[in-house]
């Protein structure tokens, strides 16, 4: 099986949202999954469905591989570098925050035609 994968590094988004949101959409078709993305209200679908449709460019443009024909395989959240920053507050002191940044990866597979698995078509040993 033929695997297209696509990348965004660095979102400026912390890796727990947008757990929230690959959570909802892995295993699905790709096509269902950007409809799916459209309809959440959450930040980091729009940042998913980039990176989602990123990967079905790259199938379509460099396997030719056309979007029906795909599913998606994983869809890995890893943390990126934290941004040390600080927060005033009373009496001339700061607190320190980090704010943490995301590295999403979209692993798409290719359908294979001859082997859908149905119900009940497995080999009983």
């Amino acid at each position: 099986m033929t695997e297209i994968t696509a990348y965004s590094k660095y979102i400026r988004i912390s890796p727990k949202k947008v757990r929230l949101v690959a959570e909802t959409i892995a295993g699905l078709s790709p096509i269902a999954a950007l409809q799916q993305l459209a309809f959440l209200k959450k930040g980091a679908a729009q940042l998913v469905a980039e990176t989602l449709k990123s990967a079905i460019a790259n199938a379509e443009n460099n396997l030719k591989i056309k979007k029906e024909d795909l599913k998606i395989k994983t869809i890995e959240i890893g943390e990126g570098p934290r941004l040390k920053r600080w927060r005033a507050v009373a009496r001339g002191a700061a607190h320190p925050y980090k704010r943490r940044t995301s590295h999403i990866k979209v692993i798409l597979e290719e359908i294979e035609k001859g082997k859908e698995k149905t119900r009940g078509s497995e080999s009983k040993s």
